[in-house]
């Protein structure tokens, strides 16, 4: 195996969940293009290098897009929302929540990362909350 390789194992989905639990967004840097993705990857979808490195993302960010699940899937209560999160350069995929039912959360809107939520699987996602003024 080569040194790549080892490296990208070590920015793996394990790792990427392990951060998760440990408050912290791990990400994905591309050392050859300077890509940053917010999920675990093996090769970049830029230029195809597989020379990743880890790289922490910020834990406040923007709203880049939201959408409301009114019928959730089995072992899921809802509804809920769900959008993609603009941390840094990167973006993540998250479960959305607010203080208030009256006051949904909006495209642009600021938001924190506040925990993670595991589905009866195991399987860690990670959850920001809108941030009120």
């Amino acid at each position: 195996m080569s040194a790549n390789m080892d490296e990208t194992v070590s920015v793996g989905y394990e790792a990427w969940a392990d951060a998760l639990r440990s408050d912290r967004i791990l990400g994905v840097s591309c050392s050859d293009c300077g890509a940053t993705y917010g999920t675990p990857i093996s090769v970049c979808h830029d230029c195809g290098s597989r020379n990743l490195e880890s790289v922490d993302l910020p834990t406040e960010g923007t709203l880049y897009s939201v959408t409301r699940v009114e019928v959730p899937p089995t072992g899921f209560e809802g509804p809920y929302h769900v959008g993609i999160v603009q941390v840094g350069a990167a973006r993540v995929t998250a479960r959305i929540e607010t203080d208030a039912d009256d006051a949904p959360p909006e495209i642009d809107d600021s938001v924190v990362f506040s925990g993670v939520m595991e589905t009866d699987d195991g399987l860690p996602a990670p959850v920001f909350t809108t941030e009120t003024s």
